[in-house]
């Protein structure tokens, strides 16, 4: 029963798949892969958007969307109806094609990266020699987007978001790929399939998950913060900041555009919660033994649903960061803890399985760590904030 439910949609695509003519057969697989991949993804980013716009309500002790439709459920359908009538202003000398294709060509490549992710056990649309290069290949695209609606909106602000963005991604990529080569190491592959499939064996009831090691807690620590940075979210969401340069790259988008953007953000950021779910978590495979008979893709997606809610958390607490405080994070603690994190990673795996590897791993995490730490925050002179209401 159990291994019925688990593949119940891959024998569902095989089964309307065997009633088409032979030819069409491949095309046909692509296509319902694809249709689904887009159907469930644009119903969790509207989803999000509800569960997100609560979460801050009760965090900030507030009401969040509580009118349309119980509990508020239909607010998404009123965003989108209201994104599909609002008038599409574009500036008299904005480049007008590339203005267009910025917000199209950043939601087509947002999807394209959910074709390497494994979502579930055999669920997965290309199984690729090199998936997890694929997937930086193409999110890079979302980068190059970024700066073409900035530059072709004639606007400052926008240009000055634009490049605040591309000195940002560009900044915290580098730590969020190195940090992805040490889970690349210990699996001996860069398909994410195979990834996954190191990490589905069990030691007991406990599972082999990459987190669970010295290094790969600290990987994906430095994971998690580079990959907040790259979606754009608090507290580095700098290329946005409403109190500085109105809206950053999208300032002169309104309409159907701007909810592309939107959409385009979210997508990435599910996105990059997938990979490190790939990476990191086990993927598919479930948290405990006595568990596997839960069907693989509900991992998954409960595993997606705790990043959400980590994200969300993470904005509603934490102040945005001057931009002198995120490059200097970056490059003087992000990229020398994911080098050595690296190196770390290389002697756990050559080291012979006992009590002197973990002693070992744990010592180049933790040392180097607490050094880059001071080191960053030397000279920091911190005080006590009061707050006074006023009179």
């Amino acid at each position: 029963m159990g291994e019925t439910a688990d593949q119940f949609f891959v024998t569902l695509q095989r089964w309307l798949v065997s009633h088409a003519p032979a030819s069409t057969r491949p095309i046909l697989s692509a296509l319902l892969s694809v249709v689904a991949i887009l159907a469930v993804f644009a119903l969790l980013f509207a989803i999000t958007t509800v569960l997100e716009r609560k979460g801050l309500g009760r965090i900030q002790n507030r009401y969040g969307p509580n009118r349309v439709g119980p509990f508020g459920f239909f607010q998404p359908i009123a965003d989108g109806i209201k994104s599909l009538t609002k008038e599409d202003v574009v500036p008299q000398r904005a480049d007008k094609v590339v203005h267009f294709l910025a917000p199209v060509v950043l939601v087509l490549a947002a999807f394209s990266l959910y074709a390497v992710l494994p979502l579930g056990r055999n669920m997965v649309l290309a199984n690729l020699d090199a998936g997890v290069l694929f997937f930086f290949a193409v999110s890079s695209v979302m980068e190059l987007t970024i700066f073409m609606a900035g530059w072709s909106s004639r606007n400052k602000y926008s240009l000055l978001g634009a490049m605040r963005a591309i000195a940002q991604m560009i900044s915290y990529e580098v730590p969020l790929i190195l940090t992805s080569v040490t889970v690349i190491m210990a699996a001996g592959s860069l398909s994410t399939v195979t990834i996954v499939e190191k990490q589905a064996g069990y030691t007991g009831i406990l599972p082999h998950w990459f987190v669970f090691t010295p290094w790969g807690f600290a990987g994906f620590v430095l994971f998690m913060i580079a990959a907040t940075a790259e979606s754009n979210r608090s507290p580095f969401d700098l290329p946005e900041g409403e109190s500085e340069i109105i809206a950053g790259y999208y300032t002169e988008y309104s309409g159907f555009k701007f909810a592309l953007f939107f959409l385009g953000e979210y997508l990435g950021m599910f996105a990059i919660s997938g990979l490190g779910i790939t990476l990191f978590l086990g993927g598919w495979a479930a948290p405990f033994f006595f568990l596997t008979w839960v069907p693989s893709y509900l991992w998954f997606f409960a595993k997606l649903l705790a990043m959400i809610v980590m994200f969300i958390w993470v904005r509603g607490t934490l102040p945005r960061l001057r931009m002198d405080q995120l490059m200097n994070f970056a490059w003087r603690f992000m990229l020398p803890m994911a080098l050595l994190n690296l190196v770390t990673a290389g002697i756990w795996i050559f080291l012979p399985q006992g009590i002197l590897r973990w002693l070992v791993s744990g010592f180049l995490v933790v040392v180097p760590y607490v050094l880059l730490g001071r080191g960053l925050t030397r000279g920091w002179k911190l005080e006590k904030r009061v707050y006074r209401f006023a009179e």
